[in-house]
């Protein structure tokens, strides 16, 4: 069993930047690979960023070069800044915990941009 918990989202106005962090507990060796997805209403959740225990990345084509997945493997968490919101961008951004048998997820952070 692993914990997720996200934090950081908030209110920014276009432009600006924020950090997510996603705390991970529980059986944490278990994980190969942390993810972000995001999903804005009516919208099917999408993949934003991935890290993989390797530290091999992968990004979304709508968030390359603006966003960074980066992890911190001695406190458990994995952490996603955002820099150069877009009004496209707003949503609930939620981390999981990828493991050989299922995926865990967290309750999510909103994200909201607005000026």
């Amino acid at each position: 069993q692993v914990h997720v918990v996200e934090s950081g989202g908030g209110l920014v106005q276009p432009g600006g930047s924020l950090r997510l962090s996603c705390g991970t507990s529980g059986s944490v060796s278990s994980i190969w690979r942390m993810a972000w997805y995001r999903q804005a209403p009516g919208q099917r959740r999408e993949l934003v960023a991935s890290i993989t225990n390797g530290g091999i990345t992968n990004y979304a084509d709508s968030v390359e070069g603006r966003f960074t997945i980066s992890r911190d493997n001695a406190n458990n968490t994995v952490y996603l800044q955002l820099n150069s919101l877009k009004p496209e961008d707003p949503a609930v951004y939620y981390c999981t915990a990828q493991t050989q048998y299922r995926d865990y997820w967290g309750q999510g952070t909103q994200v909201t941009v607005s000026s």
